[in-house]
């Protein structure tokens, strides 16, 4: 099966009572998870998904909501799933050293001597394509701040194509960057633009026109978002939406 389960789709601050950020990409050959948030494995137990199935994990920039679950997928992996099959983890410059620092922190130092699998990480550069497990990433910049290092994804995966703005405000290149996507998933926090690092339904709006894309559908969800009755025409996501490719 070629499609996209939603796991997590509200803001940073969980609007809505949603999980944050995480996107689980299944294809015939294996599955990529787009960002890994802190609520990220409670949504995978609540949906029947098997962390074991997880092939590569992608993250988009280093804010929590976006990257702060994976210690403790790791954790699980090592001591609860005695995982065997190699997992992958890409990201920004220095995702190796972020994850290592952020499970060090919390309690849980990732020890290498214990595992049963490899831990791969790789360090992903805008507008370089990668082969990773059975997906190629090709990651993009975006306009939010430059210290975490933010980017979005093109990915293609069993001859399906998925697009990921990750956290984003209104850039020109945006549309280009995503053209010819099966599906894109788009953020749109605000409603207006008041924050210029999150897109609103204002600027989407008036640039929709812009996108050449099979399917949009708007995630990353404010409180303003979530109590619209109707959002101009766009999709918006839920928790535990299923999308076939």
């Amino acid at each position: 099966m070629n499609s996209v389960l939603f796991v997590g789709t509200s803001d940073a601050f969980g609007a809505g009572g949603r999980r944050q950020s995480a996107y689980l990409l299944r294809g015939e050959s294996g599955t990529v998870l787009l960002d890994c948030g802190a609520t990220t494995l409670t949504g995978l137990s609540a949906l029947g998904v098997e962390r074991d199935e997880i092939d590569v994990i992608s993250i988009s920039h280093f804010h929590a909501d976006h990257f702060s679950g994976i210690p403790s997928f790791i954790l699980a992996s090592t001591y609860e799933d005695r995982r065997k099959k190699p997992l992958f983890i890409a990201g920004p410059i220095g995702i190796e050293d972020r994850i290592r620092k952020a499970s060090s922190i919390l309690g849980h130092p990732i020890n290498d001597t214990n595992r049963n699998f490899q831990l791969k990480f790789i360090e992903l550069v805008a507008g370089s394509h990668y082969s990773i497990g059975p997906a190629t990433l090709t990651p993009f910049a975006t306009y939010h701040p430059p210290e975490v290092k933010p980017h979005g994804f093109v990915v293609s995966i069993s001859k399906r194509q998925v697009a990921y703005s990750g956290d984003t405000g209104w850039f020109g290149e945006l549309p280009s960057k995503v053209a010819g996507s099966d599906l894109f998933i788009c953020e749109c926090t605000q409603v207006e633009p008041n924050y210029p690092y999150h897109l609103s339904l204002d600027e989407l709006s008036d640039n929709s026109h812009q996108f050449d894309c099979g399917r949009l559908i708007l995630s990353h969800l404010g409180s303003a978002m979530r109590a619209q009755s109707e959002h101009r025409g766009f999709e918006i996501a839920d928790d535990g939406l299923l999308v076939n490719l």
